[in-house]
């Protein structure tokens, strides 16, 4: 039986009651009754078997405690993703992973991070579809409609790299998940530095991370 508070400060509490036209006495009894509970916390713990107080007592793997349940604490370097354990999901994450697979694998954990920012800034954007496969996949068939270059490159959709492939999914689970969206400002677009589309000099670039630049789609408004 593990020390109670409450039943600590309601001991106290009767105690300074009945005693309270005498401080002395009080605090010698108040001492007396937390000894006593004290001694029946030692005794109840001294019959838990030595492998049941170590389950109760170790910290789980780093897998299994904050980065699991806490999304938004994140740290951009292969180390934090290798503490997660691996992720799946259904339709939205396998759409959102071969995203990042094909489009950012080869990059740093940050702009693995940055570019699924980008896909969804768009599904909460009235401008684009609601959803991670839809937005992912839209203008697909139609030549120089497409949003994401794998998509309508003409070349098989092969994921070798299963390396990748693990690291990309864990970000993919995280962002889902609900994890923070801090490094690029809202931005709805993004190229390489090896080209110049002529949307990048209409609209304002808020991050550059890794072989990325980044973009935030002005707002329309009646006036425009």
């Amino acid at each position: 039986m593990l020390l109670n508070f409450g039943t600590i400060m309601k001991a106290a509490a009767t105690v300074t009651l009945v005693f309270a036209g005498s401080v002395a006495t009080a605090d010698e009894v108040i001492a007396s009754r937390l000894s006593a509970l004290l001694g029946q916390e030692r005794q109840s713990l001294s019959v838990v078997p030595e492998a049941r107080m170590a389950a109760l007592t170790t910290l789980p793997p780093a897998s299994e405690r904050d980065v699991q349940m806490t999304p938004n604490h994140i740290t951009y370097d292969r180390s934090f993703l290798a503490a997660l354990p691996r992720a799946s999901g259904g339709a939205q994450w396998q759409c959102l992973s071969e995203a990042l697979y094909f489009e950012a694998r080869g990059e740093t954990v940050e702009g693995m991070f940055a570019v699924a920012e980008v896909i969804m800034n768009r599904v909460d954007s009235a401008s684009y579809p609601n959803s991670l496969c839809a937005v992912i996949n839209q203008g697909t068939g139609r030549k120089f409609a497409c949003q994401f270059t794998y998509t309508c490159d003409g070349k098989d959709e092969n994921i070798a790299e299963q390396g990748s492939w693990v690291r990309v999914g864990k970000v993919a689970k995280l962002l889902i998940d609900g994890a923070d969206r801090p490094l690029t400002d809202g931005a709805t677009h993004y190229h390489t530095r090896a080209v110049s589309p002529s949307w990048a000099k209409r609209f304002p670039r808020t991050a550059s991370i890794g072989s990325h630049y980044f973009y935030r789609q002005p707002t329309r408004t009646a006036s425009n």
